[in-house]
């Protein structure tokens, strides 16, 4: 996938949706979504990088327990074949929940 068929991917889930992070005071009302490549796995080849291999998180954050909000991604994830691993964490300061998916993609542009 190119990274803006990911965008458009993430789009598709219905939530308003920032790369890392809104701006201070930007952030909307959730659920909303933020999404990041925090790292790579790459494969070589012949030592070089022969398949771009990036880590990708989707952050859905709910004021509450949102299972719909949570089927909404996972049904579009496994609409697009991503096998991932979610947690779930509450941030008490910030007080809202987040669920974290974590996959890998292979990145082409």
């Amino acid at each position: 996938m190119t990274k803006s068929e990911i965008l458009r991917m993430i789009q598709s889930m219905g939530f308003p949706a920032a790369y890392s992070h809104f701006s201070e005071g930007e952030a909307p009302d959730p659920p909303f979504v933020a999404y990041l490549y925090p790292s790579s796995n790459n494969f070589s080849a012949d030592g070089a990088v022969y398949q771009d291999v990036n880590e990708l998180n989707i952050e859905l954050y709910t004021d509450k327990k949102d299972i719909e909000a949570e089927k909404k991604v996972e049904s579009v994830l496994k609409k697009y074949g991503f096998f991932y691993e979610k947690t779930e964490i509450y941030l008490d300061t910030e007080k809202i929940y987040e669920v974290l998916y974590e996959m890998e993609v292979l990145i082409h542009e």
